[in-house]
């Protein structure tokens, strides 16, 4: 036993790395479930049009906020129903009731922050939308 190993019975933390390291590992993570995941090709997808659709509308920095805001709200909730699906399958792929209604409160999440990003757009785009109809 060294002096960094834990006292027996104590779990062994992890070693703190650098600042720069941490980004690292950040931007390895968001490009990792970028190539991998297709829920998140698809919400950055729905997201490129929404965003030149504000450019070419001309949004109030409010707007932009908010679209800006509600977008990483979508994003970052399928970032955390990855995780916990990976996590979940990492400790164990056979049936559990409780895992599997885990999986479905995450991906309850997801639908949730969508349908608030669909309707602020709604909010948003839709009168816009209408005026140049008439």
């Amino acid at each position: 036993m060294t002096a960094a190993d834990p006292p027996p019975g104590e779990p062994r933390r992890h070693r703190q790395i650098s600042l720069p390291a941490a980004f690292l590992c950040a931007i390895r993570g968001l490009t990792g479930a970028l190539r991998r995941e297709r829920n998140l090709k698809i919400m950055v997808a729905f997201a490129i049009p929404v965003f030149l659709l504000g450019a070419a509308l001309q949004l109030a920095s409010w707007e932009w906020i908010t679209l800006i805001l509600t977008s990483a709200f979508v994003l970052v909730s399928e970032l955390f129903n990855t995780a916990l699906e990976r996590t979940l399958d990492r400790i164990g792929l056979e049936h559990h009731p409780l895992t599997g209604e885990a999986k479905d409160i995450a991906a309850g999440a997801v639908l949730l922050s969508s349908i608030t990003a669909v309707v602020v757009g709604l909010i948003i785009f839709g009168p816009k939308l209408f005026a140049l109809l008439k």
